[in-house]
């Protein structure tokens, strides 16, 4: 198995550096293939190898074996220690898996200086048993990488801890989670995990009875010494829909903020994947990307495309191939998306005024344009219900909480709808 692994790991490592790290590990399998045994040839090494190896090697190890199973290091000293302490040498044994998409990984997440300290402390606390940061939020722009690192954390964390302990959810789900029949059942079910992460927590802004079910879920959590995890658009402080007494606990936890990815972070991306999916992409088409795209949603958006087109039409991208995929891309992280955008292009399409649509008229017709343009403006610029409130003529946000469920209904129980609203995003970015 080693010599087959390092032939995997020559694809992204020189000789030089398989030298000095991999050549001296001693590399087993057990018969059934469900563990691999990694032994250090003394404790110095294996202390070097976890701060700075350890992460890239398992990111590895899981792409060649193509999925999950056991990793146990063995490190001179730690069995004769366990037999002291009376315990086992499974001490050293951790789950080589990615529950939550193998793609998502600290070794994955490519950063600078910029966001080097959000990094190495989100490593730190998927690592850290005893909740130092809790809670610790991450505040990026869309496509800074935040749902990276949150996923890179479970998936960190997964690998010593049993999956039924991690709940893994977003704004929107946890609102699905607490909103569901019994309140006290809803409430015991989540805080009976022993890690909680939340993506995109700013969702439930404007939302005081959820924000008060959280604060009850947040509170047991602190207080066991449970760890949190949440992400956010922006800095809590902004949030004024946030009641105060939650938005004090957030920000009394570690706060980090990530740097939208700059033109290197961009180009390494690309070069990444292109080398890891063996695209034919040149140095000028890689330079040209990362000038276009500026985040990294758009950029995978993009390679994701380039590989289908690889995959179903033809193997050998031509440069007037690759023109033509970017001239149909979407470039969503150029224009600027504005509550008046979306309006203006909702009333377009169903051929109303907007001094209707921000009115009080009931009509059928006028009524579901406003519905569809408060429903847009949610999903696109992720506005609380008050301040959509308040962009909508001052509706009160019990108002805009209807007409936004009613139309995720009709989105999921049609296609029709589900079409349109698909239709109408693109054109309200273009509109941006």
């Amino acid at each position: 198995m080693k010599k087959a692994l390092r032939e995997h790991l020559a694809g992204s490592c020189t000789e030089q550096e398989l030298k000095r790290w991999y050549d001296p590990l001693e590399i087993e399998q057990s018969e059934g293939g469900h563990e691999v045994r990694i032994s250090f040839p003394h404790s110095y090494f294996a202390q070097w190898f976890a701060g700075r190896m350890q992460d890239r090697f398992e990111a590895e190890l899981h792409l060649f074996r193509g999925g999950a199973c056991d990793i146990r290091y063995v490190i001179p000293g730690l069995r004769r220690r366990a037999a002291v302490e009376g315990a086992g040498a499974d001490r050293a044994t951790r789950k080589l898996s990615f529950p939550f998409d193998a793609q998502y990984s600290f070794e994955s997440f490519l950063t600078n200086s910029k966001n080097y300290f959000p990094l190495e402390t989100a490593r730190q606390v998927a690592r850290d048993g005893m909740a130092q940061f809790n809670p610790f939020v991450i505040c990026g722009k869309s496509g800074s990488g935040k749902s990276h690192l949150l996923k890179a954390i479970a998936n960190e964390i997964a690998k010593n801890q049993p999956l039924s302990d991690i709940l893994v959810t977003s704004g929107e789900g946890l609102r699905t989670l607490l909103s569901q029949g019994d309140q006290l059942a809803s409430r015991s079910f989540v805080s009976g995990h022993q890690y909680l992460l939340v993506d995109d927590i700013h969702w439930l802004a404007g939302d005081e009875r959820l924000q008060q079910e959280l604060l009850v879920v947040f509170n047991q959590f602190h207080d066991g010494k449970r760890q949190m995890v949440f992400t956010c658009q922006d800095r809590i402080g902004a949030y004024e829909d946030i009641i105060p007494s939650l938005r004090s606990r957030l920000e009394g936890g570690l706060v980090v903020s990530l740097k939208q990815p700059d033109m290197d972070i961009r180009v390494a991306l690309i070069q990444e994947r292109v080398r890891a999916k063996k695209l034919p992409l040149s140095k000028e088409q890689i330079l040209i990307l990362a000038q276009r795209f500026q985040n990294f949603r758009a950029l995978n958006g993009i390679l994701i495309k380039l590989l289908a087109f690889r995959e179903l039409v033809r193997k050998d991208i031509s440069a007037r191939d690759f023109e033509h995929i970017l001239s149909n891309t979407e470039e969503r992280d150029l224009p600027k998306v504005t509550a008046d955008s979306i309006i203006d292009t909702v009333c377009q399409h169903y051929q109303v005024k907007r001094k209707d649509v921000m009115g009080e008229d009931r009509r059928q017709g006028i009524a579901l344009a406003r519905q569809v343009a408060m429903f847009l403006c949610r999903d696109l610029l992720g506005q609380s219900y008050p301040v959509l409130g308040r962009t909508f003529g001052g509706k009160d946000h019990s108002t805009v909480i209807y007409s936004v469920k009613k139309i995720k209904e009709l989105q999921e129980d049609g296609k029709e709808m589900k079409q349109l609203l698909k239709d109408l995003k693109v054109r309200c970015r273009q509109a941006g």
